[in-house]
């Protein structure tokens, strides 16, 4: 049996609220998907503030994060494809970044319609002030789990990532 909360939060007040409503239902799916949602949006919300000194947005860190991560220069498509964001808003990102400085287009050689992407110094600095920063605060939110608890917890959200990414493919 897990732990009791040391009080109801948020995601138990919603749910009491629809098994009032709704006495016939089973919302116990509210426990665990009502908190994945709840954390993401929280994390995602504190991630927006945080890049704001960086004058970027979270997208735009995804798209610096996917070069800086690369060992070569990536086409547009590539960053599309590791980000998940769409064709267009990779364009237009892309596009933003490289008028900031961060990001360098430049056309392949052998055929000019082809644009590789790689990052400048200035957007390498921006992934290694904030990608350190996201990280400190994410530890932050998994204080109190011990080794043994993040492996489970890691281990069931990747079924449950498995579950939707195979029903619902994005």
């Amino acid at each position: 049996m897990p732990p009791e909360s040391p009080q109801p939060d948020y995601v138990d007040r919603v749910r009491l609220g629809w098994e009032a409503r709704y006495p016939d239902l089973d919302v116990r799916p509210i426990d665990v998907i009502g908190r994945i949602t709840r954390i993401g949006a929280l994390a995602l919300a504190h991630f927006d503030r945080e890049l704001e000194t960086s004058g970027i947005s979270r997208t735009e860190f995804e798209v610096l994060s996917a070069l800086a991560r690369s060992d070569r220069p990536l086409r547009a498509s590539e960053v599309t494809s590791v980000t998940g964001i769409s064709g267009a808003s990779t364009t237009k990102h892309t596009e933003r970044l490289a008028k900031l400085g961060f990001v360098e287009r430049r056309r392949l050689e052998r055929d000019g319609r082809v644009v590789l992407l790689s990052l400048t110094d200035a957007g390498r600095e921006v992934v290694e002030t904030e990608l350190p920063r996201r990280l400190a605060r994410e530890r932050q939110m998994l204080d109190g789990l011990d080794e043994n608890e993040l492996s489970t917890l890691s281990h069931l959200l990747r079924r449950i990532a498995h579950n939707v990414e195979s029903r619902y493919p994005g």
